[in-house]
């Protein structure tokens, strides 16, 4: 029964990494349609590295675009051995496993554009495999109508999907998930989170029924961006509204560098560090303290995000 089983997880593999390719493909194309429709040529450029230990990834990197200051699109599937430490902090068993995945964060040069970033992923260690992923949107003004947009989206994601997602309780992670307790602060105005939904070994299609759904996720994600960019990505800006971008990059910095589990699982298992940091923005500030006037649109963002998280 082992070599049936080896046999057809091997299978199973080589179909996540080809939807997880095609992604890669699906998604860059609708950003670079963004980028021309706001009259960049700047594109997508592919950098392949292989992972001692085994496996790699193509990133996939947007640099100095008009629309995009910064973008990245990068996917990846390695396998081998992990350290026994880490290997204990995850579910499943021994020290071998097997992830794929796809992760993006997009930072737009204007102000009034909001960042973004979402991540669609399949791990597998020992006795265990597992899928999540999401996305959240990380504004620097906020916009009622872009984050309800935005939401209106990915509940009907989870609505088409009802059997392994139930979009109040994703929503509410992402929420909970996005949060830097050192700050009170929400790193966005959230979006959906999911993680360890758990293949269901007794069941012959359950697998390829959460693959579809990963599937379906990253082929929505321009649709849930794309209307909210090209309603801010024409709005005036000055060196007030980039000041306080730069300086909310920082939170965008704080998180990822502090909580993130895909930056904690990419440099725990050897991963390929620049592709792991792609996610940091290309300029960044910290000031001392620093508070807007009430009444101004910088407060108003503050007042969103500083809203305590659901409690679980």
């Amino acid at each position: 029964m082992l070599p049936a089983m080896s046999d057809a997880r091997s299978s199973f593999q080589a179909r996540v990494q080809t939807v997880i390719g095609r992604l890669q493909d699906v998604i860059c194309e609708g950003l670079e349609g963004l980028e021309r429709e706001g009259g960049g040529e700047a594109s997508f450029r592919p950098d392949s590295w292989v992972r001692d230990g085994g496996g790699g990834g193509t990133s996939r990197v947007l640099l100095d675009g008009t629309v995009f200051e910064k973008g990245g699109v990068n996917v990846s599937a390695v396998h081998g051995e992990m350290s026994s430490n880490f290997a204990k902090d995850l579910p499943g068993s021994g020290n071998q496993f097997f992830a794929c995945g796809v992760s993006l964060v997009i930072h737009p040069r204007n102000p009034w554009v909001p960042t973004v970033h979402a991540n669609f992923r399949h791990i597998e260690h020992g006795d265990k495999r597992w899928f999540g992923g999401g996305a959240d949107l990380t504004p620097y003004y906020y916009f009622p109508e872009d984050e309800a947009h935005f939401h209106a989206v990915w509940q009907a994601y989870c609505e088409r999907h009802a059997a392994h997602l139930d979009h109040g309780k994703v929503r509410d992670w992402c929420d909970r998930y996005f949060f830097l307790p050192h700050r009170g602060e929400r790193r966005g105005v959230g979006g959906i989170f999911f993680d360890y939904l758990y293949v269901d070994e007794s069941r012959a299609d359950h697998a390829d029924a959460l693959l579809d759904m990963i599937d379906d996720g990253g082929r929505h994600f321009v649709e849930a961006y794309a209307p909210i960019v090209r309603r801010r990505m024409q709005t005036p800006w000055g060196e007030r509204e980039r000041s306080w971008q730069k300086l909310r990059r920082g939170r965008y910095v704080e998180f990822n560098l502090l909580y993130d589990r895909g930056t904690v699982f990419g440099l725990r298992t050897g991963g390929r560090t620049e592709s792991i940091l792609m996610s940091l923005p290309p300029d960044v500030r910290w000031g001392y303290n620093e508070e807007p006037a009430a009444g101004t649109p910088e407060a108003a963002l503050l007042e969103r995000v500083r809203r305590p998280p659901p409690p679980e």
